[in-house]
């Protein structure tokens, strides 16, 4: 028990001694080793890792897109199917509405 004590106080005499004020630059050679860590972070692989996202929310959109496309075709399809008579049709009536005011 008298080594960690011995040890503690070595320890507080040794921050009692730093000063309060904050250094005015970063040590030497810590922006090399960010720049290294940087450059190891990006590479190939994860230039791969960023062309893979890409292409991932690619496809989720225009599966998206699709979806919505089909529900829309799908939606009028059942609509046109519900007519039975064509003057029941808003298109048909404006259509012939414009043709017998054209022929006279």
């Amino acid at each position: 028990m008298t080594s960690l004590d011995s040890h503690l106080d070595r320890l507080l005499r040794s921050a009692a001694g730093v000063p309060n004020e904050p250094p005015d630059e970063a040590p030497f050679g810590f922006a090399t080793r960010v720049v290294a860590l940087w450059r190891a972070d990006s590479g190939p692989s994860r230039e791969a890792n960023a062309l893979t996202r890409l292409i991932r929310n690619v496809a989720i959109a225009a599966a998206a897109v699709s979806i919505v496309a089909t529900f829309a075709a799908y939606q009028q399809i059942s609509d046109d199917t519900d007519l039975d008579e064509p003057l029941a049709n808003d298109y048909a009536i404006a259509d012939s509405a414009i043709q017998t005011d054209f022929l006279q």
